[in-house]
Parts: structure tokens; C-alpha cells; sequence
């Protein structure tokens, strides 16, 4: 079954304009998901829209949104009021610059989409654009109209296409310094620190995506098909939790549980060590 185009448009940079497909880059169509029922009947329940102070439901028709200004006083805003301030999309992503990737910091990533032409017209200019962002190794930022609001979108080539990132607004990200500020300075050094960057090198690898599994979709899976044939549901053992007197030691371990060949002491340590034994 052929991927269906979740957006299809036009990218424009300066004069040259042509048709593109934009496609979901993720998806969450896999995970486990479940209905709510009523328990008694087991049929279906819906959602509804009660008055807090009437306690009546409220019918769709007579649904509308309103902005809070102040306790219980709200501007209210008629669907097609919120239509007509809604920007008109006219289809098109324009790019507006190219900057070096490392520039955007993966903070600001959203959600992932792949592009690709629309039509046999569009393939060679495409191509162009393409091979132009892979020889300069550069991103494209550009603006677009999607799903009803004005979004900033990063283009980077990948293979025969492009992938594309919606990007979070600014106000939209908090800020690091922020979260960091209370963090205090302490300074790493001796064993403590050959000990980490030993463990770092033994557990080095590469990234791929298939060797992480959502443990959580499987065993939902698990207890659905459980349920279904009538099995027990035994608990899965919890690992047993050893107390570690201190970070040293839990480093030691660490190095040790690796089983691989501890770091020798480094020269400084040893010479001031040696300087120890000498003085007493």
C-alpha cells in the first residue's frame, strides 16, 4: 500500500518553483492502544462536554471557544471569526536561507517529515536543490502554512530526498540556563574520572534505531494475548537492587561488572603516591 502525502505543496527558492510531497516521518499507528468501556456492559463510552455549572451536557452546535482574560471572563471567539484569522496557506515552502546544521540545537526539532517531488516534472529541479544542499553541506529554512499554522521547517538531504523538520518557536523552548543555573561547579579528577571515561570507552557503539524496543508496547502485547488464551499473568521479576556505600565504589563495580582490564593509575596520581610513601 503506497504512503499517503499527509501535505502536498510546492517549495520556491527565488525564481525556481516546484511540486512536492511532504510524508510523516513517524508514526504512533503501531503502539498498543485501547478503548474505554463501560465495565458492566462492556460497550463503548464517548466523551462529553458538560456545563460546570448547569452539570448539562453541551451539544456540539452550541460548543465555542473562549480566551480567558480573567477568572471566569472570557472573549468569545465564533468558528469563523477563528477561520479568518487563521493565515490563508497558498501551498507553498519558501526558503528563506541556508545555514550550516550544527547551527539549529536539537531543542528546537519537532516533528520529522520526509519530502519528495510530486510528479515526473518536478524530479529535476528537486535533484538540483539536493545535490546543492549535500555538496555545500548546508540546511534549508523555510516557511509554510501546515495544518493551519505559520511553521519554520528545516530541509536537510537525505538519500534520493529530503527530511524535514517542523521547528519549535522560540517562547516554545525553555531555557537550558534556566533549568541549569542551581547545577554547582565540582571539579572531576583521579580515579574517579579514569574510572568514568574507562566505562564510557567499554560501552562504546553505534546508533540503530532496531536494537531499542518499547518495552512497554510489548508487554501490553503480551498481556492482551495472555488474556485472550486464558493464561496466567505472572509479574515479571524486579532486579534486586544493591546498596552502594559511595560514587567511588559504585564506579569500581561498574568497571569491574564491564570485565574488562581497570585503567591503570594515571602518571600524576602515581608519582604523588609515590611521594606519599616516600614521606612516611
Amino acid at each position: 500500500m503506497a504512503l499517503r502525502a499527509t501535505w502536498k505543496g510546492h517549495i520556491k527558492l527565488a525564481e525556481l518553483t516546484f511540486p512536492v510531497a511532504l510524508y510523516a516521518g513517524a508514526t504512533t499507528s503501531k503502539r498498543v492502544s485501547f478503548h474505554v468501556l463501560n465495565r458492566k456492559t462492556g460497550h463503548r463510552v464517548h466523551r462529553q462536554y458538560i456545563d460546570e455549572q448547569t452539570e448539562k451536557p453541551v451539544e456540539k452546535e452550541e460548543q465555542v471557544k473562549g480566551y480567558e482574560i480573567d477568572d471566569d471572563r472570557f472573549v468569545i471567539l465564533e468558528p469563523d471569526e477563528i477561520a479568518e484569522a487563521v493565515p490563508e496557506s497558498d501551498k507553498t515552502l519558501r526558503i528563506e536561507a541556508f545555514i550550516d546544521c550544527p547551527q539549529v540545537d536539537t531543542v528546537y526539532f519537532d516533528k520529522p517529515y520526509f519530502i519528495a517531488p510530486s510528479g515526473s516534472i518536478a524530479t529535476d529541479p528537486f535533484s538540483l536543490l539536493r545535490e546543492g544542499m549535500r555538496r555545500k553541506k548546508v540546511a534549508a529554512l523555510a516557511r509554510a502554512v501546515l495544518f493551519r499554522r505559520v511553521r519554520t521547517v528545516m530541509l536537510r538531504a537525505q538519500g534520493p530526498g529530503l527530511v524535514a523538520h517542523t521547528l519549535n518557536f522560540y517562547y516554545e523552548v525553555r531555557s537550558a540556563e534556566e533549568v541549569f543555573k542551581d547545577i554547582p561547579e565540582i571539579k572531576i579528577e583521579g580515579e574517579m574520572l579514569d574510572l568514568a571515561k574507562h566505562i564510557i570507552d567499554t560501552k562504546k557503539g553505534e546508533f540503530n534505531p532496531r536494537d531499542f524496543d518499547d518495552r512497554y508496547d510489548e508487554a501490553l502485547a503480551e498481556l492482551v494475548k495472555a488474556k485472550m488464551e486464558g493464561r496466567e499473568i505472572k509479574a515479571p521479576k524486579r532486579p534486586k537492587e544493591e546498596k552502594v556505600t559511595s560514587l567511588l565504589e559504585a564506579l569500581r563495580q561498574s568497571a569491574g561488572a564491564t570485565k574488562a582490564k581497570p585503567p591503570a593509575p594515571s602518571k600524576r596520581r602515581k608519582a604523588s603516591s609515590e611521594k606519599r610513601r616516600k614521606a612516611s
